[in-house]
């Protein structure tokens, strides 16, 4: 009888005892993806998703773009704030002032101004139209469309351009 009192007494002691869980290796897991994070994160601001067709030319700029309208095109299509605004495999392009501005383009971009003004008057803390406008370029556009897209533009009021391109790591 007291073997089993001294078994029983044991099994008592040890359920006693509080366990204690090593938490390191989590730790170091956690940071780890803390670091990954910090890593993968923009602060820019501008994100755009490039749509098949569209390869852009590469740079070694590190200037970051100031956001804004977001004016994407590739040999046949044309995007504002990916929306297809011209298709030129669907349909022929229309021009006016000579041949010189894409009528479809122009009506976008005066929409999206008239947005942003009105949004300006109503909200409180709404940034004022700037102007400016972001164009993401197939690297294989002729010079001559894209002086159309810039003529474009300017009419429309937007004065201000940048270039998307592929920054070098």
């Amino acid at each position: 009888m007291s073997r089993k009192r001294s078994i029983l007494n044991r099994v008592k002691k040890r359920k006693n005892n509080i366990l204690e869980l090593d938490i390191t290796s989590l730790l170091d897991v956690l940071v780890i993806l803390l670091v990954f994070l910090l890593k993968s994160y923009s602060s820019s601001g501008f994100l755009a998703n490039i749509p098949k067709g569209v390869n852009l030319p590469n740079s070694e700029s590190q200037s970051i773009n100031n956001p804004g309208i977001v004016v994407q095109a590739s040999k046949t299509r044309i995007w504002v704030d990916d929306k297809i605004i011209i298709d030129a495999s669907k349909s022929s392009l229309i021009y006016d002032h000579g041949g010189r501005r894409l009528t479809a383009l122009f009506d976008e971009l005066q929409r999206k101004k008239e947005k942003i003004k009105e949004i300006h008057k109503t909200a409180k803390n709404a940034k004022p139209f700037s102007g400016s406008i972001n164009l993401v370029l197939d690297k294989e556009i002729k010079y001559k469309f894209l002086k159309k897209i810039l003529y474009t533009a300017a009419e429309a009021g937007y004065k201000t351009y940048q270039l998307v391109v592929l920054g070098e790591e």
